[in-house]
């Protein structure tokens, strides 16, 4: 990873959860003139590195978006070769990593039941494997905000009965068990959110680099959070001078 001898910035309680949008792995590819799976496969390997570098800075909560219900889009060869490239993540790098560090936790996040079932077996052994940790890293895959909001709304009517709140809301959405991010940062230039967390990120601030997902190094981390920590956060209301 580029720069990663560069110093850590210190960070508060204000910036305790951050999603990210992963995205120019078949862009990385393209440039280089590889298949768009070796582009994924970049894109895996430099996670590990930018989780660590969140975690050392004090982030509680990171959320990646991996793969969304538009994805399923994509060429049946790149869908198959991601399902399996997730597979064998979780199995040769997380599940070892859970069990040697209690520490941190992996979530899966989205609709499992589209899944194949292979990787459906495999998400719900890494989640059995995490438990409540200090750390925790939220995976969406086959994840889309609109469909989780439905989700949500719907579980929350029927155990209700009738009219709901936000809160009987957000109690099922996928990440009742972290905090809304207050960051998002998106990769690969493009500025809109794409369909990830819209209900959490609606306060969320925003950093889009045009860095491709597997070229994002502590550089591109030091420079997102110093964009946060630039801005004033009012909710819609007015700060006084």
């Amino acid at each position: 990873m580029k720069n990663d001898k560069l110093p850590l910035p210190k960070i508060d309680s204000r910036l305790n959860s951050i999603g990210i949008i992963m995205d120019g792995n078949g862009r990385w590819a393209k440039k280089r003139l590889l298949p768009r799976s070796a582009g994924h496969v970049a894109g895996a390997k430099i996670i590990k590195q930018v989780l660590s570098d969140l975690r050392e800075m004090g982030v509680h909560h990171v959320t990646l978006y991996a793969f969304s219900t538009e994805n399923w889009k994509r060429s049946k060869e790149e869908v198959d070769g991601l399902m399996e490239l997730f597979y064998k993540y979780l199995d040769e790098q997380v599940l070892g990593a859970l069990r040697s560090d209690k520490s941190f936790g992996v979530r899966i996040i989205g609709d499992k039941s589209g899944l194949p079932e292979r990787l459906r077996r495999k998400c719900i052994e890494v989640e059995e494997a995490s438990g409540d940790r200090e750390f925790i890293c939220n995976v969406a895959i086959n994840y889309g905000g609109r469909d989780e909001i439905l989700m949500a709304a719907n579980a929350a009517f029927r155990e209700r009965g009738g009219e709901i709140t936000k809160e009987d809301l957000e109690r099922h959405l996928y990440t009742s068990h972290s905090p809304d991010p207050d960051l998002i940062i998106r990769t690969g230039g493009e500025n809109r959110v794409s369909n990830f967390l819209l209900w959490q990120g609606a306060y969320s601030e925003l950093h889009v680099t045009s860095t491709l997902w597997p070229d994002f190094g502590r550089a591109d981390i030091i420079k997102a959070v110093e964009d946060f920590y630039s801005r004033q956060r009012r909710y819609g209301g007015v700060i006084e001078e």
